[in-house]
This record gives structure tokens, sequence and C-alpha cells, in this order.
């Protein structure tokens, strides 16, 4: 199913003020957004390759533009404890301010001449669309918003006017005075937790792994945002068994037990062509290792692993939300979340569940929708 046709032809560069930056002393500025703090000079781009020097002034040039719209179900994120069965508006744009090699989006996030930026919607179209097509929320997704903040917060605020939740698909690869304005707008995120070595970070992503750690602290104790974990395996690189364990332990003690945590597999991609799939057998392993370490929620993800797609009751352990791919063939909550055989609370936002909307995914043109 689509809804629209996008015929659209690639969209001029737009200058957008930019926020988060200050001039420096030798006539260039510094972007304050993420910790790579890049320092530009006259028409030079950051390592996001979005944000720009532009007469003395830092401009984003993806405000606006998208690579695309979709309606995807909210457990694409994945988040399986934010409205389950949901339909969830998507979008994203070009660019990101990470260089990891393993990336599964790289012919979105690594573009770097604007190709793909095909549709144009202002943040109060992206609202009403969302509205129109009954989406419960939209998902800032498919690269990082972090890099196009300042588009993602106004169509955060224009969807909240209209009664539409907010998702934010990231790396949590960001400075703590923009993050604190970031995630005040958002009402849910999935975070992805790259790895759980700093060595990882700086050899595989060109990054650093305290502030994702920063961050996530951030969300559990100062903000009431909804947020999920993910981390990929890579086989050999991030997957041992010590690895493991120091990560779920950390995230028991400084998270807590009731923050969902997908494990989800691996394949041959971008710069990372020279290693296999992770077996499922990888994921199975970590998954024990996760709830043996005291956490409720541990999923499996990009693998057909029913067992690891369902919500259970940590109390009774009764099965509560069955799901099978995308697809949701048994819901057992009640409209509060609360657990129908023994009344335990199930962390997580939950209202009335009448259908799901199944593993569709549903192309949206912009330009066609009144």
């Amino acid at each position: 199913m689509n809804i629209g046709i996008n015929q659209g032809h690639t969209l001029p560069e737009s200058h957008f003020p930019a926020r988060w930056w200050h001039r420096l002393d030798d006539g260039r500025i510094q972007c304050d957004l993420c910790p790579r703090d890049c320092k530009l000079h006259e028409g030079q781009r950051g390592a996001c390759f979005v944000r720009k020097m532009q007469d003395g002034e830092m401009v984003l040039t993806t405000y606006g533009r998208s690579s695309g719209f979709c309606v995807d179900p909210i457990e694409k994120k994945p988040l399986n404890h934010f409205y389950p069965g949901s339909s969830v508006l998507s979008f994203g744009t070009a660019g990101c301010n990470l260089a990891c090699k393993f990336c599964q989006n790289w012919d979105i996030s690594k573009s770097k001449d604007m190709d793909r930026l095909m549709e144009s919607a202002s943040p109060e179209k992206i609202a009403q669309v969302a509205q129109q097509l009954g989406s419960k929320s939209v998902a800032f997704t498919y690269n990082d918003p972090v890099i196009f903040a300042e588009y993602a917060l106004d169509t955060a605020a224009a969807c909240h006017q209209l009664g539409i939740q907010t998702v934010a698909v990231t790396a949590g690869f960001i400075h703590q005075e923009p993050m604190r304005e970031f995630y005040a707008a958002m009402d849910a995120a999935n975070v992805d937790l790259k790895g759980f070595s700093n060595d990882f970070y700086v050899k595989y992503c060109a990054g650093q792994l305290q502030p994702v750690l920063d961050s996530l602290i951030y969300l559990k104790r100062e903000t009431t945002t909804w947020f999920e974990i993910t981390t990929l395996l890579i086989p050999t690189l991030n997957d041992s068994d010590a690895e493991i364990h120091a990560m779920v332990e950390w995230i028991a003690r400084e998270l807590g037990p009731d923050v969902p945590l997908h494990f989800t597999a691996f394949h041959p991609d971008w710069k990372m062509d020279n290693l296999p799939p992770t077996p499922p057998a990888t994921l199975h392993r970590a998954r024990k290792i996760a709830l043996d370490a005291g956490l409720h929620y541990v999923y499996t993800g990009n693998v057909h692993d029913r067992d690891g797609g369902t919500t259970s009751c940590p109390n009774c352990k009764a099965a509560l939300i069955v799901r099978d791919w995308y697809e949701i063939p048994a819901y057992h909550l009640d409209d509060s979340g609360h657990c129908p055989h023994c009344g335990h609370a199930i962390a997580g936002r939950f209202s009335h569940f009448e259908r799901h909307f199944g593993a569709q995914r549903i192309p949206v043109a912009m330009a066609r929708m009144a």
C-alpha cells in the first residue's frame, strides 16, 4: 500500500539559522551540539555534513527536507513498551555525527550530496499528516535527529499541539545543554548503545562511550521521557560474554531493571562486509545474560524469535504481549498496562488496545497529502 507516489527531485540546500555554537578568536566558529566540537572556517561543514559556516554564522542545511516519510509499526523503532501496536510516521534527513563502519542505514546517514532529500515538509505539515493518517506518534529516525535538532524540536512542538507523541531514535551522542532541551521535547526515545567499551566507539564509530552513558543516565534520572536501548551485536567485536555482562550490569545498576533492552542482529554492510551476520544463538545468549542479571524486559531483533519478542510479566511470568515479527497475535494488558493475572504494573506507556498496525510499511508522499 502506498499513499501517493514520490516523484520529487533533489531539493535546494536550506540555510536555516542553527543553534548551539559560538565564535572563536581566530574567526572560526565552534559547534556546541555534540562532543565532536567541530571548528569551522567559512563554507566548511561539520563532521555531520549538515551543519555549516555560512556568512559567518552556523546554518542547518537540511531543515524542512527529508529522505522520505513512511508509516511504520512502533515496534520497528524499536519500542516495545510505548503504545504497542500503534503506528508511527517516520522520517529522517541526511548525515550523521558518528561514523559507524557497520551503519545499517548508510545510504541515508552517509549521504554527502543531498541526493536523497526528495521530500519537503514543514513541522506543521508533518503533524497534520500524522493526525490525518491516524499515527499516534512521529519518529525522527533513519539518521540521528541530534544533527537536525532545530527541525526536530519545531516538529515536536507542532505535533504536541495536535496531541501527537514524538519519538527520537538516536545514538545519544550530544552535549548536555542541547540534550536537556532535546529530550524535553521527546515523549520516547530509543538510544543506540553501540557497545560497552570506549575502544569500540573510537575504532568503529569515531565517537566516545561516556557521552552516551551520560545521556542514558540523564534520561532516567532527570526526564519523564520513556526510553529503550538497542545494541547491535557484531560477531567478534562487541558480543563477548564479558562485554555483555559489563553492559547489562551497568544498566541494572544505573538505570534499573525496567528499561527495555533490545539485542539486534548485524548484517554485513557499509564498510564492514568482511564479517558474517550475527547468529541467532548469539542473541539468545545475550538475552539470557541480561535476564539473569535482573533486567525485566529483554528482546531480540532482526531475527525471527517469537519468544525474544514477547513481553512477559516480571512477577508471574505470564506472556502478556506476544509478537511474531511485527504482528501481535496476543495482547493481554489492561488499558493502564497492568498484568491481568497478578496486577503487576508493566513499565511503559500504554492505552486501550483494539487492533495492531501490523508489519506493513507505508511510504507517504507529502506533496500528495491534503
